[in-house]
């Protein structure tokens, strides 16, 4: 049951979430390009936080895939990354408008726009498991 669409959506939500961290920028100042990945060697913790909540999304999208015998918890589970996602979302938001040497030109990256990509892409998963769920419901009603 790993063909069905809801887990090309959870694939795709843990390769947005897991892979394009090394490629998409989350903000580049006139030196460098910051990327999620290289924000461990930061001294703040809230900076610390946002490569490990996109590794913990991927993590966790990746592993629903596998749990197509139990739908509710694979929906639930989607919820939790969803939710971990909109956190992160907003420690982005947060930590870009508190941003030091803001008086220097700074350019926020295509990462900053990566959280909102799985959230759709997990609303997209929920949607075809609560499909499945109510499809699996209407037959048992029939026996």
């Amino acid at each position: 049951m790993i063909q069905r669409i809801q887990s090309i959506y959870l694939i795709l939500a843990s390769a947005v979430a897991g892979g394009l961290i090394f490629v998409c920028n989350l903000w580049s100042s006139l030196t460098t390009n910051v990327f999620a990945i290289d924000l461990f060697n930061e001294s703040e913790l809230l900076k610390k936080i946002i490569p490990v909540l996109f590794i913990v999304s991927a993590i966790i999208s990746f592993c629903t895939i596998f749990l197509f015998k139990n739908r509710q918890l694979q929906f639930v589970l989607g919820r939790i990354v969803i939710l971990i996602n909109f956190f992160l979302l907003g420690i982005l938001v947060y930590v870009s408008l508190t941003l030091s040497g803001e008086a220097a030109v700074s350019k926020k990256g295509i990462g900053m726009f990566l959280p909102l990509v799985v959230v759709l892409l997990l609303v997209l998963a929920n949607k075809a498991i609560k499909k499945d769920e109510d499809l699996v419901k209407s037959v048992d009603r029939l026996r």
